[in-house]
């Protein structure tokens, strides 16, 4: 398993994504604007990894305040939440993880804790979050190794593996358990433009554990489909409406028409955290968008003329109908989406596969 993010003492500790694959550089994190920094210029990525760090950042940042009034230290408390929640606005399992240290701070307070009690507290909540998540991968993994063929050519889009969370992956946690569970599993994983987190980090991944991994562009998972070479997608999910409409990556929602189209079966893989009840459709979901540069640029080098117009959503969505089954911690969750994304969070049911 791939080390993501780590704590030590306080200093969150995470590998730079940007520098995959050519360079493996770890990125010290020493205050809360720090860890802020990392999550909005993309040294860390992938909506679970976003909400753990977030976490970790909220407790690190309480950690080294010198506040002794509990008002005063309140006040900070928010003003970092709210630093947090600034950094990227589609990813669900940000702003899941904020209310989670929201909620345990509320809690300290009404108990009448002292500074020191709610830092430890926080630190506590942070690091279940952590455990929380590969928790969650590896039973997603183990649940969607199920549905997995026994002879799989997988296509991925984007990055969602352990680099994506604390740990294991969801959709590549999928892919990993199928190996595990001794499946034959080839991948080919979407190199994902403009930020190639494909190329760069799926194909690193998979590589770094002896997958068997092809690359392709963007625009040749149609023409590898019609040739009958995948018969199975996996993705991951930034945020899940309550009818199961899903936003990921950008270019997910052309994968998941061409899956259509050639009866291939498109599964999303995600923790529950990532479905947002609230937000009642696709249409609702905030879609992040990015700088130009991601896309007049790669690596440093221009491709577009000077002055070019650019328009550079991180995110598209993919309607409920397109969706084979939604993998989570819980079991494959399938349609009517409405009633079964309702059930997984009923405390008193078992397994839903």
């Amino acid at each position: 398993m791939l080390p993501t993010i780590a704590r030590d003492g306080d200093v969150i500790i995470m590998i730079d994504q940007r520098k995959l694959p050519v360079q493996e550089v770890y990125v010290r994190c020493k205050s809360a604007a720090h860890v802020a920094r990392a999550i909005n210029t993309m040294v860390i990525r992938g909506a679970p990894a976003i909400g753990v760090a977030a976490a970790m950042g909220i407790a690190i940042g309480m950690r080294r305040s010198t506040a002794t009034g509990t008002q005063k230290f309140a006040s900070e408390f928010y003003k970092i939440c709210e630093m947090m929640a600034a950094t990227r606005p589609t990813a669900v399992n940000l702003f899941w993880a904020i209310e989670r240290m929201k909620r345990s701070f509320a809690a300290a307070a009404e108990a009448g804790e002292g500074v020191d009690e709610i830092k430890a507290r926080l630190d506590c909540e942070a690091e279940a979050i952590h455990d929380e998540d590969v928790a969650s991968c590896r039973a997603m993994g183990a649940f969607g190794a199920e549905v997995v063929p026994l002879d799989a050519h997988i296509l991925t889009h984007c990055n969602a593996g352990a680099l994506a969370t604390a740990g294991y992956g969801t959709a590549l946690g999928v892919v990993r358990a199928a190996v595990e569970a001794g499946k034959r599993v080839a991948v080919f994983a979407d190199e994902t433009r403009p930020f190639l987190q494909g190329a760069r980090l799926t194909a690193w991944e998979l590589m770094h554990d002896g997958i068997d991994t092809t690359v392709i562009t963007d625009n040749m998972a149609g023409a590898l489909m019609s040739q009958g070479r995948v018969n199975f997608v996996v993705v991951g999910a930034d945020r899940i409406a309550a009818n199961g409409d899903t936003a990921n990556k950008i270019g997910t929602y052309g994968v998941a028409v061409l899956a259509r189209e050639h009866e291939i079966p498109f599964y999303v893989a995600a923790p529950l955290s990532t479905i947002d009840l609230r937000t009642p459709d696709g249409a609702h979901i905030p879609i992040e968008e990015r700088s130009a540069r991601e896309v007049t640029h790669v690596a440093g080098s221009q491709l577009a003329p000077d002055g070019a117009r650019v328009w550079n959503p991180a995110f598209d969505v993919t309607p409920h109908a397109f969706i084979a089954g939604i993998i989570t911690e819980r079991g494959i969750l399938r349609a009517p989406y409405a009633e079964s994304l309702k059930r997984a969070f009923q405390p008193h049911v078992g397994a839903l596969v």
